[in-house]
């Protein structure tokens, strides 16, 4: 048996390999030119070139944009063993990301677990093929790390929910088709109860957004106001007053997500990089080399966490360690750069840094200790749910 299952995964990588080798486009090999050159598909896709759109379709086509997911579902169907060769021959030819999704890495698994069947196979489908882009309702201007304190409220009008509110920090609001909100159903119940996780158009009357400008110069966040928004009834994900139990499992999804920034630029080490400019400097020499191995180190917990995730061995805090160690990486990661492309490095406005791109990216970095979770969060998690550290 064990023979058996070896030789069934050596057909499989070199089928992939094979498959990958003719379908993935020279252009969409190698490190991309930051997000935009991103995929994020929708019912407007903006494509960067014909090769970025020839590579999504590709894999939506064989499922490959959601390996994991039930083939019925739009998915490919792999087990977990076969994603981690997909996983491993695709970096090995430096394939791009094909679809860059929320719905993917975050919506979807909690429809796989809470969502009915209908649910399931109206926008399983749709999210695998890049056809629907998706936001999120999480955050309030009085409910960022305590979420449990949102206000945005849902009435039961009958045949339909009206939703009032307002979001923050919801990210790529503004470009999305689709968005996955938690709303207030019940405001007698205690505050991680009367909570409901409904799902609803963009262009439904009474959305609206606002792009919120960051000091990197981008606007990846938004405000976004419900005013009477009309939801139908089919469109709660979930058991009314029970969506607390759908946010907390899609939150762990979203910080594997965000654990996927420790490895960008993994594959170049920085000493390799920046080789001559280390020569005369030995204390940013060895804090580059700690980096460098700090960074292998991750890639290898990375790869281990991924394996037991799909598996269901995960440690109860898994996304948690992931996503603190990734975040702080990441950080880590650009500060050297700073350091390391010296004055140069601050430049602003001219094409000599592609638009002062290093300083804008380490400026964009200090907020990935915050979304999804802010660090202190994350370390509270940790105590208290993987070293049983008695509460406050």
């Amino acid at each position: 048996m064990k023979n058996q299952l070896k030789s069934q995964s050596h057909h499989f990588r070199r089928e992939t390999r094979a498959w990958l080798e003719t379908h993935c486009p020279p252009e969409m090999r190698g490190p991309g030119h930051g997000e935009e050159d991103h995929c994020w598909g929708g019912r407007d896709p903006d494509f960067s070139s014909a090769a970025q759109k020839n590579w999504m379709e590709a894999m939506a086509d064989r499922g490959w944009t959601a390996p994991d997911w039930p083939v019925e579902y739009g998915g490919g169907g792999l087990s977990p063993d076969q994603c981690g060769i997909l996983r491993q021959e695709m970096d090995r030819i430096e394939a791009r990301n094909p679809l860059f999704s929320f719905g993917i890495s975050m919506l979807g698994p909690a429809l796989l677990k809470y969502g009915t069947e209908a649910q399931k196979r109206r926008f399983l489908p749709e999210i695998a093929r890049g056809e629907i882009r998706w936001c999120q309702g999480y955050s309030e201007p009085d409910a960022g790390s305590d979420l449990a304190a949102l206000r945005t409220r849902a009435e039961d009008r009958g045949d339909h929910w009206r939703v009032n509110g307002q979001k923050i920090w919801t990210s790529h609001a503004d470009k999305s088709d689709w968005i996955f909100c938690l709303v207030r159903t019940n405001t007698a119940a205690p505050k991680h109860q009367g909570i409901s996780f409904l799902l609803f158009d963009m262009a439904s009357p009474g959305v609206t957004t606002r792009p919120i400008r960051l000091i990197s110069g981008y606007s990846p966040f938004c405000e976004t106001f419900f005013d009477d928004v009309r939801v139908p009834k089919d469109q709660i994900v979930g058991e009314v007053d029970r969506g607390w139990d759908v946010a907390k499992y899609l939150l762990s999804h979203e910080r594997e997500m965000i654990s996927g920034l420790g490895l960008l630029g993994s594959d170049e080490a920085l000493g390799q990089e920046f080789a001559e400019r280390l020569s005369g400097d030995p204390l940013l020499r060895a804090a580059v080399a700690e980096f460098d191995v700090d960074a292998l180190a991750f890639r290898a917990m990375s790869e281990r966490f991924i394996d037991e995730l799909r598996d269901g061995r995960a440690l109860p805090a898994g996304s948690s360690v992931m996503k603190y160690a990734a975040t702080e990486l990441h950080k880590r990661r650009h500060e050297l750069r700073m350091a390391l492309g010296g004055s140069q490095s601050l430049e602003w406005e001219s094409d000599a840094t592609a638009f002062g791109l290093p300083a804008r990216e380490w400026l964009r970095t200090k907020g990935n200790s915050i979304e999804g979770g802010t660090s202190e969060i994350q370390l509270g998690i940790i105590a208290k749910r993987l070293l049983n550290l008695p509460g406050s």
